[in-house]
Order: structure tokens, then sequence, then C-alpha cells
């Protein structure tokens, strides 16, 4: 079995989910989700699907996860197993292990961006120079182009394997470097690697925002309808015709889920290290309240705001509809060029995405690696030589492929969105249906200050898995054909698909490896037991 692993503190774990769930997210995506639906007609579906989706979901992650710890596994295949009682929730616990996986493929090259510019304002600010070659006494169509052609050579827009002709491109040391510091630090452990830098991370994290934040409140007005008023306005006031439109309420859970990495395979194996007597339900509630704090607090404030300011509503709106990641490095960069002290908090901004971005790239690797250690029996070092392994391959492949960001686009499509909802929907039906919430709310309470309503019993038992289905049936319906129809005509997408599928059967054949060592060792691998019968036979 895998080696011991635990966390040194209550805080710790709470700062590793919080920052496994703060990430580019919270500041790229959530401004974007936000302005595409309304502004503040979109923070009322937000937070309900915050309230009834996902903190009741990420509830029973925590609770899954510590049941399978009791038990001496400590990853998705093996937990979901033991709460599903059988193989079939053990096989579909697969894809808690790939959805951090592949998601890593791309994630750790965006990461690699945000040190990148980073690193360039920081280089303007000591030289004095124009940031990314953007002369705010342009034109703004000319600062706008000059933006986004940056954005577009740094990442290898252009065409696939530009980053690679004539040497390796500056951006491709930069993310050698981020690759070796995220496996540095998960080898390094729990308490050792990831709950360390986490402790240190967050707090940082904070103050870079809190620079930003200010700046950005204490911006002048450019007009009634491009000052910061207007900015906070278009943010919390809302439209309550928008309301009615079903999009902004499909939109709101489907932020929530990304944001707190609900059914991402990353809270069900950090829970697991956790003790009988630990507090689940306030640990949940308060890395879920973290979360928000960067997400609400922070990430849309400061975007949305400073949008508002510098290309007012309707422009802002335009600029930031749709939330991919490209957003913030096309925006953001022109609303810096005309602050003061831009190159600065410019620089602030882009370090702080990076800490955010590591934050959670970390978390992504940790479910891998004590899988491999749990099914083949292979000490830390090894898997953690399976993932370099693993992490090349698939992040090469978004680096190499980076015309267009069509690998990227393509996994984030498959993995990142759709099977996010699918683990989803597994992990609320095992919890309710097959486990029961009676033996699951007896395990989520031992330790507990606090109690789980009776209303979220309902919520997690019904609500919740008829809404996933309903969000999964609009999809299958209405989605998924234009995109099988997309892997047809472009062979980067089709590729990038098989090799998702290469991935999966790795890990099949991992688990069922493991399958055999677990019965051999005497372990409970389809939850037949009581986990404090578990306990007494390991002593015995």
């Amino acid at each position: 079995m895998s080696q011991k692993q635990e966390w040194g503190s209550r805080l710790g774990v709470i700062l590793a989910v919080a920052g496994s769930a703060v990430g580019l997210g919270n500041f790229l995506r959530f401004p974007g989700q936000a302005a595409d639906n309304g502004g503040g007609a979109f923070m009322i579906p937000y937070f309900a699907a915050l309230i009834f989706l996902g903190i009741p979901i990420g509830w029973a992650e925590w609770t899954m996860g510590r049941y399978g710890g009791r038990k001496g596994f400590h990853s998705a295949p093996a937990i979901m197993g033991a709460v599903g009682k059988g193989s079939l929730f053990r096989y579909l616990g697969i894809i808690g292990v790939l959805i951090p996986l592949a998601v890593s493929f791309y994630y750790v090259f965006i990461e690699a961006w945000c040190l990148s510019y980073a690193l360039e304002y920081l280089k303007a600010l000591i030289s004095g120079g124009n940031a990314l070659g953007i002369d705010p006494a342009t034109a703004n169509e000319v600062q706008t182009a000059a933006s986004k052609s940056h954005f577009a050579t740094t990442v290898g827009m252009e065409r696939n394997g530009v980053l690679f002709e004539g040497g390796l491109a500056p951006i491709v040391w930069v993310f050698l470097g981020v690759f070796a510091v995220n496996i540095w630090l998960v080898i390094r452990g729990l308490s050792g690697g990831i709950e360390t830098f986490c402790k240190w991370a967050m707090p940082a994290m904070a103050v870079c925002a809190l620079f930003v934040l200010v700046r950005v409140l204490t911006l002048d007005s450019h007009g009634d309808d491009r000052s910061v008023s207007a900015g906070l306005g278009y943010m919390w006031n809302p439209d309550w015709d928008k309301l009615a439109d079903p999009k902004a309420w499909i939109a709101a859970a489907g932020q929530i889920f990304f944001s707190l990495s609900v059914g991402f395979g990353v809270i069900i194996n950090y829970a697991s290290y956790m003790k009988k007597k630990d507090d689940l339900v306030l640990s949940g509630l308060t890395a879920s309240a973290t979360n928000e704090l960067f997400e609400v607090g922070f990430g849309g404030m400061i975007t949305l705001t400073a949008a508002v300011v510098f290309l007012g509503v309707a422009g802002t709106a335009e600029a930031v509809s749709g939330g991919t990641f490209g957003l913030g490095f096309s925006t953001l960069p022109i609303v810096f060029a005309h602050m003061p002290l831009g190159n600065l908090f410019g620089f602030l901004w882009f370090f702080m995405l990076f800490l955010a971005a590591i934050t959670s790239s970390i978390s992504m690797y940790q479910p891998t690696m004590a899988f491999l250690e749990e099914s083949l029996g292979v000490s830390r070092r090894q898997a953690a030589g399976m993932v370099v392994g693993l992490g090349a391959i698939g992040s090469g492949w978004c680096v190499w492929f980076s015309g267009g960001m069509t690998a990227l686009g393509t996994i984030d499509d498959w993995v990142g969105t759709f099977l996010i909802v699918v683990l989803a929907l597994v992990q609320v039906v095992a919890f309710g249906w097959i486990w029961g919430m009676d033996a699951g709310m007896k395990e989520a309470h031992h330790g507990s200050a606090m109690r789980i309503p009776r209303l979220f019993w309902f919520v997690i038992k019904y609500v919740a898995p008829l809404y996933l289905l309903i969000t999964i049936g609009r999809f299958v319906v209405q989605t998924l054909p234009g995109w099988i129809e997309g892997l047809g005509k472009n062979e980067v997408a089709r590729n990038s698909v098989l090799l998702i599928g290469a991935v999966i059967l790795f890990l099949v054949i991992c688990t069922a490896i493991g399958v055999r060592r677990w019965r051999a060792a005497g372990l409970d691998v389809d939850g037949e037991r009581l986990p404090d019968e578990d306990l007494q036979q390991s002593k015995s």
C-alpha cells in the first residue's frame, strides 16, 4: 500500500483544499461568466448554486474521502468501490484520477503563461518601459491589437510546433521550470510539500490581491458610466429580467463546480488523510468560504470594476464575455497600461495568478500519485517518476499543439468540463442512494461541532442528482453531437481525445491490478464492513 501520509494540522488541509479550488477559474473564468450573464443578475443563481449544490456535494466528498481513508484507501477508485459497494463505482471512480491528471496537462502550461507575464511586468517595472509593448498613448484599437499579438506569440497560437522552431521559445523554458517545481512539491508529500507551500502561498495571494483591489477601488472616474461605483453596481445590481434566462442558472452551477473543485477528484483524496475526529463539516464550509473570498471578493471585484472604469459597461460585457483562459492575458494588460503604477500592479496581478495556478496544479498531481502508490504498490518516488512521464507526454502534447489552442481546448471541454459533472453525479448517487444518507451523515458528524441541516439531506439525495441528470441530458442532446462532428474535422482534436482514451486504459489496468492486491491484503474493497471493524482487524 501507499506510504503513510497525513496532514500536519486542520488549517493545513483547509488551506490545501482551498488552494486546490482557488485558481484561474476564480480570477479569469468567474468575471467572464458574470459579464456574459448580466453582471449582478448572475450573482443570484450563483449563490443559489453555491448553497444548494456546491457546498452539499462538497460535504459528501469530504465524508466519502475520510471514510475511505479509515479503510486504508486514498484513491478515488478504491474509495468509490467501498462507498458504492462494488466494481461498477470502483471503475467509475477512475474518473476521479483522470480529471486532475488530464487537466494538469494544460493547466501547468497556462501557469507558465502567468509567470512569464509577471516576469515581463517586473522587467518593465525595473527598466521603466511599456510592458508587453502596449503604448497607452496610441489608439485603443492599436493597444488591443498589440496585447492580443503579444499573447498569441507568447503562447504559440499561430501554428503547431512554433514554440520549438529555432530553439526553445522562452515560454517553454518557463514551463519546464514550473513543471519541475510542481513535481518537487508533490514528492515532498502532504505535510512537507503541499501543506507547507499552501500555508505560504495562500496568504501571499491574499496580500497581492488586496494591493490590486485597493488600487482598483481608488481609480479615477472617466465618466458616470466609467467609474468605480459603476463597476460595483454592474457586479451587484441585478437585472431582474435576466433571471428568467435558464442559461444564467446553468452557467452559475457550472462555475460553482469548476471553482470549488466539486467532482474533480481532489477533495476525496485530500479528505482520506484526515482523522476520524477531524471536523469535516466545518472544514468543508471554511474551504468553500475561502474560495468565495478569492473568487467574488477579489477576482470579480478587481476584474469587473477595473474593466468598467476603463472600458465602460458595454465594453466590459463585450471584452470579457465567454470567460476563456486567454481573457485576462489579452484584456487586463490594456487596463494596466492606463493605470498609474500599472507595471507594479500588473506584476502583482500575474504573480498572484501564478500562485493561484500552482496551488491548484500541485493538487492535481497528488490524486494520481496516491492512486499509483496504492494500486501498484510502488514507492512515492517511483510514483512520482510515473507521474513525470504521464505529465511530460500530456503537457508536451499541449505545448507542441499550441496552434489555435486546439489540444488545450479539447481536453478542457471533454475532461475539465463534461466529466466533472459526470463524476459529481457518480459521487452523489453513491453517497445518497448506495451508501445511504443515514450512514453517510453519521460518518460526516463524527467529530463535527456543527451538524448538516436536514434540508441538505434532501438536497444531496434528490435535488443534486436530478439537476446533474438534467445537465448531462441537455449536454448529450444539444452539445455532444457538435463536439463529435468537430472531432471528425480536426485531427489534433481527434488525437487529443485518443490520448485521453489511452490514459483511461492505463488507469483501468492499474485499478485491476490494485483490486487483486487489495483483496490479497484483506482490505474491504466492496465496503462490506464498517470502518471501525476494519481498524480492529488491522490492529489484530
